[in-house]
């Protein structure tokens, strides 16, 4: 009885080196392979027909790779006074979705894009949409990739910088991030540098010396504090219970690489749930044991109501009070204006019904 044909590989979950090596055609055919992994990433097309190989090897290639873009289902848009913010709903090979959020930048048309690693999360953080999904499936490490080139090529976003800050916790789905980040920084494909790379958690200690394990120097890391004490945090981000600010801070102390690193630490102010007496002075004392000083920057991220608000979305005084106690308090801060809001985009937004998630 024959065997069942093997579906095709996808080149976006492959390195150059893992193509060449899946393609098995030799090193004599190393440049031939090197153009057409190169072009699957900038157009999103694989034609083996015009590598200059023959006709028998072509046909090899073209039976077992593929480049699987995503399909978008519909993209929204809103202007801000940094350029426009857009989410996409993208759909998946089983019918699936996720979205990804080009965020612009201060500079020019390029662009900051927000990636997802799952379907759903299943952290459970209060304040978060994606998290009141429940946790449907990991995202291969292709389908990661996927986003960015169907970004660039199907949806014409000029992308300089990658954030994984979309649907799904990144360290949860490890095994997929690690190749996907294999992937983007291979100067042969996507050709990411790390500096412009980002990977944001809740604060999963494991994962974190994980993602230290890799060797990956430069890459960026941000994590979501969101409270000043294991109380608040735990009934805002029920994967603390398992941890805890202590043995969080004690991970992100033992993770920087590089003399020069400098931890992000994001900050979601929620009026009358973390900004009470001794909230500046708890985030203080955490990064007093996460990082050494003058080696965190802690972003204040204005909360944003989703489908069930805990409560209204601060103002500005309340915003500009809190920043002035931690400023006080010598922490490093910096404001992060709302953006996408409009558009269920923003930070703790994706993956609500509105947005279509489901």
């Amino acid at each position: 009885m024959p065997l069942p044909a093997q579906a095709p590989l996808d080149i976006l979950g492959l390195t150059r080196a893992g193509f060449e090596a899946a393609a098995g055609l030799g090193a004599g055919r190393s440049r031939a392979l090197g153009a057409l992994y190169k072009e699957a990433f900038a157009t999103g097309r694989f034609g083996p027909e015009s590598a200059g190989i023959s006709a028998e090897a072509a046909a090899s290639l073209a039976s077992r790779f593929r480049v699987g873009l995503l399909k978008p289902l519909r993209v929204v848009e809103e202007e801000g006074p940094l350029g426009v913010t857009a989410k996409a709903l993208l759909e998946l090979g089983d019918g699936e979705t996720v979205e990804c959020v080009r965020i612009p930048v201060a500079s020019g048309d390029a662009a900051t894009l927000c990636l997802s690693t799952q379907v759903g999360c299943r952290m459970g953080c209060a304040f978060c949409e994606t998290g009141k999904r429940g946790l449907s499936r990991d995202l291969r490490a292709a389908e990661i990739v996927a986003e960015l080139v169907t970004a660039r090529v199907l949806l014409g976003w000029n992308i300089r910088n990658l954030v994984f800050m979309g649907m799904g916790e990144p360290l949860d789905n490890f095994e997929e991030l690690a190749a996907a980040l294999a992937v983007l920084l291979d100067p042969a494909g996507a050709a990411f540098s790390q500096e412009r790379v980002t990977v944001c958690t809740v604060g999963l200690p494991e994962g974190i010396a994980r993602l230290k394990a890799l060797g990956l120097k430069r890459l960026n890391l941000s994590v979501s504090l969101n409270a000043p004490d294991d109380g608040i945090r735990s009934a805002l981000m029920p994967a603390n219970r398992g941890a805890g600010l202590d043995r969080l801070a004690e991970a992100l102390a033992a993770y920087p690489q590089r003399r020069n690193f400098a931890l992000a630490v994001n900050y979601c102010l929620i009026p009358g749930r973390n900004d009470g007496p001794g909230a500046a002075e708890g985030v203080a004392a955490f990064l007093a044991k996460a990082a050494p000083p003058g080696r965190a920057l802690v972003n204040l991220i204005p909360y944003n109501p989703g489908s069930e608000p805990l409560g209204p979305a601060p103002t500005e005084a309340e915003v500009e009070a809190f920043e002035a106690r931690l400023r006080a308090l010598g922490v490093q801060v910096k404001l992060r204006a709302p953006r996408g809001r409009g558009l269920m985009a923003a930070c703790g937004q994706l993956g609500g019904a509105e947005g279509g998630g489901e």
